[in-house]
C-alpha cells in the first residue's frame, strides 16, 4: 500500500499558499471564523470542480465518506452542506478572484513560449463573453429579460496556451464594448474582437496606448481608400488597403487611418472584412488572427462541459462569483501542472484522470503518464470562421 499523499493533496501542493494567505488577509476573510477557513472552502470547492459534484449535499456526501483522508489533503474543519453554503454566501469572492490573478501571472510565464499557429512575436489576447443562463426565480438579482435570468463571463484569453488573462462577471445586460472600458491595454499586444466591440472612441484608445486590433467591420462602415497593396489572390486574399473613415462621427472617433482587409474562405466562400491597426502584418496574417480567434469559443465550451459552471451551488451573486472563480482557479492550476510536470496528456485527459483518482496515493507524475493521453479534435479546424 502507498502511504504517500493522495492525488488531490499532490495537486493543491502546486497552489502558492503565502499568496493565497494574503488574499484571505486582505479581505479579513477568516475574521471571526472558528474552524472551516478559507482554505478549507476553497479545497472543498476545488473537489468539487475536480470530480463534478452535483450540489453541496453531493460534495458533504463524498467527503465524509472519506473523513479518515480529509485531513491529509488539507482540509481541517467539519465538511457540512449548511457550512460550506453559508461560507460561499458571506466570505468576499474578491479573495478567490485576486488569487485566480496570481495563478494566472505564473501560469503566463509558463506559456510565454506557446505556439498557437500564427507566427507573430507580440502577445496576442482574444476577447469574448459567454452567456451563462440562470433561473430568475431563484437568481433575480440576475434579471436578464422578462422571464430570463443570466450572468455573463467576460474573459481576455491569452491565445498562448489559452489562459484567461482576465475575467469579468456582469449580469446578463451588461454590452460586451462596456468592457473595453476595464481592459488596461498592454503596448505591442494584440486584441482580436468580433464586432460586438466596435466602437471607434474605444478602439482609438487602444491605438493611443500602443496596442493592436483586429476585429471584423460591419456592413454599413463608411470608409475612403487612401491607397491599396498588393496580395496574393490564390490565397483567398481580395485587397489590403489603407482607408480613413469619413462618417464625421467616426472620424472624429478614430481619426488615424486603419488597415481594411477583404478575405474570401475558400472552403465556405463567405466574404470577410477585417479591420486593424497593425500596418507591420501581412494581410494574410491578419486574417489568420481573426481565425485564431476561434480558441477563446473552445475556451467557454470546454470549461461549461468539463467545470461546475452552469449549475451553482448556491444562489446569491456572491455564491455565483465565487464557484465561477474557484473553476476558472482549477482550470489554471491544471494548466500549471500540465507545464510543470511536463505532461503531454490535453487538460481534458488529465481533468479526467484527476477526477476518478482523487484519493487515490500514488505520485501524481505517475497517474497521468500511465494513461492513454487521447488528443481532442481541434475544432477550430472545422470552424474556420466566426461571422
Amino acid at each position: 500500500m502507498n502511504n504517500g499523499k493522495t492525488i488531490f493533496a499532490q495537486v493543491m501542493e502546486f497552489l502558492p499558499m503565502p499568496a493565497f494567505r494574503k488574499c484571505v488577509a486582505r479581505y479579513d476573510g477568516d475574521h471571526n471564523v472558528r474552524s472551516f477557513t478559507c482554505l478549507d472552502q476553497f479545497l472543498c470547492m476545488a473537489f468539487a470542480q475536480l470530480t463534478y459534484r452535483e450540489s453541496l449535499r453531493d460534495i458533504e456526501t463524498c467527503l465524509r465518506a472519506m473523513r479518515s483522508k480529509l485531513y491529509h489533503m488539507g482540509i481541517r474543519g467539519k465538511v457540512s452542506r449548511s457550512t460550506l453554503a453559508d461560507a460561499n454566501e458571506q466570505r468576499d469572492w474578491r479573495i478567490f478572484a485576486e488569487f485566480a490573478q496570481v495563478l494566472i501571472a505564473t501560469a503566463r510565464e509558463l506559456y510565454a513560449g506557446e505556439e498557437f499557429g500564427v507566427q507573430v512575436e507580440s502577445t496576442v489576447y482574444a476577447l469574448d463573453s459567454t452567456t451563462i443562463d440562470l433561473c430568475l426565480s431563484l437568481f433575480p438579482w440576475a434579471q436578464f429579460r422578462k422571464t430570463k435570468a443570466a450572468v455573463k463571463m467576460h474573459t481576455l484569453l491569452n491565445l498562448r496556451g489559452s489562459i484567461p488573462e482576465f475575467v469579468h462577471i456582469s449580469d446578463g445586460k451588461l454590452h460586451d464594448v462596456n468592457v473595453l472600458d476595464l481592459l488596461i491595454p498592454e503596448p505591442g499586444a494584440c486584441y482580436i474582437m468580433d464586432r460586438g466591440y466596435i466602437d471607434f472612441a474605444r478602439l482609438h484608445q487602444l491605438h493611443q496606448a500602443g496596442a493592436f486590433f483586429v476585429t471584423r467591420a460591419k456592413q454599413n462602415l463608411r470608409c475612403r481608400r487612401r491607397y491599396s497593396r498588393p496580395v496574393d489572390k490564390s490565397t483567398g486574399l481580395g485587397s489590403d488597403q489603407t482607408v480613413m473613415l469619413t462618417v464625421a462621427a467616426s472620424a472624429k472617433d478614430f481619426p488615424d487611418p486603419l488597415r481594411r482587409v477583404r478575405f474570401t474562405d475558400p472552403e465556405t466562400g463567405k466574404r470577410l472584412t477585417f479591420l486593424s491597426n497593425h500596418m507591420g502584418l501581412s494581410a494574410l496574417v491578419v486574417a489568420e488572427l481573426y481565425k485564431a480567434r476561434w480558441r477563446v469559443e473552445l475556451f467557454f465550451k470546454w470549461i461549461k462541459q468539463h467545470l461546475r459552471i452552469k449549475a451553482f451551488y448556491g444562489t446569491s451573486d456572491n455564491a455565483v462569483r465565487t464557484q465561477i472563480w474557484i473553476a476558472v482557479s482549477v482550470y489554471v492550476l491544471v494548466a500549471i501542472i500540465r507545464k510543470r510536470l511536463q505532461v503531454h496528456a490535453s487538460l481534458y485527459t488529465m481533468l479526467q484522470i484527476l477526477s476518478i483518482a482523487a484519493f487515490e496515493k500514488i505520485p501524481i507524475s505517475q497517474a497521468l503518464s500511465q494513461h492513454e493521453t487521447d488528443v481532442i479534435p481541434d475544432d477550430s479546424e472545422k470552424q474556420l470562421w466566426l461571422l
